[in-house]
């Protein structure tokens, strides 16, 4: 997340522009991910995956400090191409997750560090622990989406999480405790949203 727009197309706004306000943008399901990664006995790199979670981007394009991010998602839709791995990550050698125990991310605040970065400060929800974690954030893309012809925006960001912040340090330090997080996400302008 950045200005989210060049400085050129920003001249171009008409003068009301100033008083925009953020827009809503609805997550694209079926175009959010987000991996994660962990070293096991260093040799191997284990991976994972998180799809198809829901959220809501308050998404202002002239000041993209003022925008905004919360998303969320069910622990047991986590994809690790193994059943076994997974079962054992939802056992209470881990996450002891039952259906309704869900990922949650709020932001709290944005901080614009180039034409098209921000670092996002938020609370992250995880295994019952809320602690406080910094994305680093990139803007995409934003503009019209070329098959649906609506105003869309996509982001990618990356941090790394202290699995042992969130009770789930079994094995650590001999699999890593550091996780790295890498999360590639579309967004929609919602229906209500005006522009």
């Amino acid at each position: 997340m950045t200005r989210f727009a060049a400085a050129t197309a920003l001249a171009l706004l008409p003068a009301t522009a100033a008083l925009a306000e953020p827009v809503a943008y609805d997550v694209d399901s079926s175009h959010a991910q987000i991996v994660f990664s962990y070293d096991h006995l260093g040799f191997s790199t284990g991976y994972g995956m998180f799809s198809g979670f829901e959220g809501e981007i308050m998404f202002d394009q002239e000041e993209p400090a003022n925008s905004s991010v919360e998303v969320s998602f069910p622990v047991r839709s986590m994809l690790t191409g193994w059943e076994e791995r997974f079962e054992h990550f939802m056992s209470d050698d881990f996450f002891g997750a039952s259906e309704d125990d869900m990922v949650t991310f709020t932001s709290t605040g944005i901080e614009v560090t180039g034409e098209s970065s921000a670092e996002i400060t938020g609370d992250l929800t995880l295994n019952g622990v809320t602690k406080e974690v910094v994305l680093d954030a990139t803007l995409n893309q934003a503009g019209e989406h070329p098959m649906e012809g609506e105003p869309w925006a996509g982001f990618s960001a990356t941090t790394t999480l202290i699995r042992s912040d969130y009770n789930l340090g079994m094995f650590a330090p001999y699999v890593s405790d550091e996780v790295e997080v890498e999360i590639s996400l579309e967004a929609m302008q919602a229906d209500d949203s005006e522009g």
